[in-house]
């Protein structure tokens, strides 16, 4: 039988000498493998465990419910999410009411880049938005994310070095395997029907999409926020808020003065 992979989560209430090694023996007792061990958050600790069959989680979570000193949080196949807290040793911030949002700050690029790369890596259809101010780094992550998917990616619509606006892909660029990124603000303010065409075609594409300003894209354009899969909020800072209010002045898009912002 082909092992499978758990995930063990179970905050501390006292950290006693020898608790982790309770642990592990017990673990070593029902011949469940660690596969990856890392805190979780303050006070709570996180594993990937690979075992042959369900009977020995069950009597695994049986003998921990037991222990006074912990209190079992999670014990489930493991899920995106669970995997990347194991691997960085934090959870990420999700929002309360709209699951589909992640909160990030610049100082977790390397969370949220390999948050991504995870994403990338799932085959077919994907929308993602990504929310920041100016210079906070959305580009650059998603580049490096794609790279680490080992994906490649095509800018629709960007200012990342010099104003890009795309009316046309050649052939083998229409790749289910190719990470397309789109300016949201670039291509409702500055892109004309043949732009607006490709990006309908590229919709309907089983490929991954990313939409950087997601609120200026939908403000325009047919699509809603609810067609998105995934929103990411990246911010300097937790206490950053997120505003638009520049987009909205015509100085902001006359000649030269569009790049100077570095949407």
């Amino acid at each position: 039988m082909e092992k499978q992979e758990w995930y063990l989560e179970y905050e501390i209430h006292i950290n006693r000498p020898g608790l982790l090694g309770d642990i592990a023996s017990l673990l070593g007792m029902l011949s469940i493998n660690i596969v990856t061990i890392n805190g979780v958050d303050d006070s709570r600790r996180g594993m990937l465990l690979r075992c042959r069959n369900n009977e020995q989680i069950e009597r695994l979570s049986s003998i921990l419910r037991t222990m006074d000193n912990i209190t079992i949080i999670k014990l489930r196949q493991p899920r995106l999410l669970d995997r990347l807290a194991v691997r960085h040793g934090r959870y990420i911030q999700r929002d309360v009411d709209d699951k589909k949002t992640f909160r990030f700050v610049r100082n977790e690029l390397g969370l949220l880049v390999d948050f991504m790369a995870e994403i990338f890596k799932e085959k077919g259809h994907k929308l993602i938005g990504i929310r920041g101010m100016p210079r906070v780094g959305k580009t650059e992550s998603i580049v490096a994310a794609s790279v680490c998917a080992n994906k490649r990616w095509l800018f629709v619509s960007s200012t990342l070095i010099k104003q890009t606006v795309r009316s046309q892909l050649i052939e083998d660029e229409y790749s289910e395997n190719n990470i397309f990124i789109m300016d949201g603000i670039v291509s409702t303010r500055r892109a004309n029907e043949r732009h607006w065409q490709l990006i309908r075609e590229l919709m309907r594409l089983e490929a991954t999409k990313v939409v950087e300003h997601p609120d200026i894209f939908v403000r325009h354009t047919e699509y809603s926020l609810d067609d998105f899969d995934y929103i990411i909020e990246l911010r300097n800072d937790p206490s950053e808020e997120i505003t638009y209010d520049v987009v909205d002045q015509q100085t902001l898009f006359s000649h030269d003065g569009f790049s100077e912002f570095d949407f």
